[in-house]
């Protein structure tokens, strides 16, 4: 079938002209691929809690908070702290702290495997691509269950916290979600988004 932009087209659901590298908290949530329940075996589970715990190790300005692993989705609070915008000794042997320009931060790479300020959709992609490495090797090694095509959905939803009273109704509803799982948006039963394939 040939591109066709009317039909094609991919909608950013991101905030538009917001720089997700400036420090803050955001709440976001990573679903399986047409809600299939590949996160329920407590082996599967604990290879997402490893790899979430992992983040702030690989990402020096992230730190996670509230987290919790659903049959088919994931949800957790990332924060991206103030960042050390340092790049290395100028000639004089004085640490220089990187240019920013029009407020972005920047997302240089300062070693092997080391990043500084990198932008949430960099470390929620660092995530799934670990996440669906390993459960690959499970599949093939271990017996799980088999997922058609990616194991994660192409994008991810976020909240942006705007303050604390936002912040700890969010934790709240991370810590609760496991008790209303059958209400649950993303429960198998619920009828799909708008544009959503079922």
């Amino acid at each position: 079938m040939p591109y066709d932009p009317q039909k094609h087209h991919r909608r950013s659901i991101r905030l538009k002209g917001y720089d997700y590298a400036r420090p803050g908290a955001y709440f976001v949530t990573i679903c399986v691929q047409h809600r299939e329940l590949l996160l329920e075996p407590e082996a599967v589970r604990a290879m997402i809690q490893k790899w979430w715990g992992k983040l702030p190790g690989k990402f020096p300005c992230a730190e996670t908070d509230a987290f919790v692993i659903m049959p088919n989705h994931i949800h957790g609070l990332v924060v991206i702290v103030g960042a050390d915008l340092r790049v290395g000794p100028d000639e004089t042997g004085q640490t220089q702290k990187a240019r920013q320009t029009h407020g972005f931060a920047p997302t240089e790479t300062t070693g092997p495997g080391e990043h500084r300020s990198s932008p949430l959709p960099t470390i929620i992609q660092w995530v799934k691509t670990m996440t669906t490495n390993e459960y690959i090797r499970g599949v093939k090694q271990l017996g799980w269950a088999s997922f058609p095509g990616k194991l994660w959905q192409r994008n991810y939803w976020e909240h942006i916290i705007r303050d604390e009273v936002d912040l700890a109704r969010i934790r709240e509803y991370i810590q609760n979600n496991p008790a209303r799982w059958a209400e649950d948006s993303l429960h198998p039963s619920a009828p799909p988004f708008p544009g959503e394939t079922p």
